[in-house]
């Protein structure tokens, strides 16, 4: 059988369609969200939360509740609340590091002294992308839209602080909600893309096509918009090409990202100003 007729047939079963559903609505928010981390630089954050989702898989598992949603609610809150740790921009990495050591000292600890069987919980940082839900899919949907429209609604402050917390400060900006709501957006995007790509695969969706992004983009604006277009083509060719060829859709996923991520680093890097620049010059003086 061809590689085409391979994916045609593949294409009828209703798992495939929404793994497929899946990845295209995951590319129109999650690599946002890696602009933020890039731009926040909080590459931290991916482990943490990955930890801080093992934490919530326990839980889950333990009170027979649902796993993953367990895990969103986890790092929704671990989100929120490691924001007022971070007062300064280097004090996000630090918190991330302290997050990331409780949650899974935790987790471990949740596990041993209840008996729930650890491979489970184990097995989903893993990802089972055939294994996507409606209510997965209701999760990255929700996050495909509120992404994007928090870019649209707040450009201008979002520009200012991934600039400089304290420029942005001065300006006006609401610092610590911002933050906050961010680290929240964050969070939840790594949970919901689990069942996709798995925690420790979450990079292809998020990281590496907002590293691209940031090499062929000159504002944000057109930063955001290389990384969703980037998004959206690895995710839509790696899953192809998994299928046909039968290979596990993450690593491929994962490989098709970084490829993308090495050739925009060999462009030659063009001499126009940093899309910070502009943000910083428009922001009104501080009286």
């Amino acid at each position: 059988m061809s590689a085409l007729g391979q994916i045609a047939e593949l294409w009828q079963l209703v798992p495939v369609q929404r793994a497929g559903g899946g990845l295209l609505l995951a590319a129109f928010g999650l690599p946002i969200v890696g602009v933020v981390i890039v731009g926040l630089d909080i590459m931290p954050v991916r482990f943490a939360m990955m930890h801080v989702a093992l934490l919530g898989i326990a839980v889950g598992q333990l009170l027979g509740l649902d796993p993953v949603l367990c895990a969103l609610v986890a790092c929704a809150l671990a989100g929120a609340g490691v924001a007022p740790l971070a007062r300064t921009a280097d004090g996000l990495s630090g918190a991330m590091g302290l997050l990331m050591s409780l949650a899974i000292a935790a987790a471990l600890l949740l596990l041993a002294l209840s008996g729930v069987n650890a491979n489970g919980a184990f097995a989903l940082l893993w990802g089972s992308i055939l294994a996507v839900r409606p209510a997965d899919l209701a999760v990255l949907g929700a996050l495909a839209v509120a992404v994007p429209a928090l870019f649209v609604w707040r450009r201008r402050d979002l520009a200012l602080l991934l600039h400089d917390r304290e420029l942005a400060q001065c300006s006006g900006v609401a610092v610590q909600r911002l933050t906050v709501l961010l680290l929240v957006l964050v969070a939840v995007a790594v949970a919901g893309a689990i069942r996709l790509t798995g925690a420790l695969l979450v990079d292809a969706l998020t990281l590496l096509p907002a590293l691209a992004a940031r090499r062929l983009g000159r504002s944000l604006v057109s930063i955001t918009a290389w990384a969703v277009g980037i998004g959206v083509v690895v995710n839509v060719v790696g899953f192809l090409l998994s299928l046909a060829w039968d290979l596990p859709p993450g690593p491929v996923l994962v490989l098709a990202a970084g490829a993308v991520a090495l050739v925009a680093h060999l462009i030659p890097e063009r001499r126009t100003r940093s899309w910070r620049l502009p943000a910083a010059s428009s922001a009104p003086s501080p009286h």
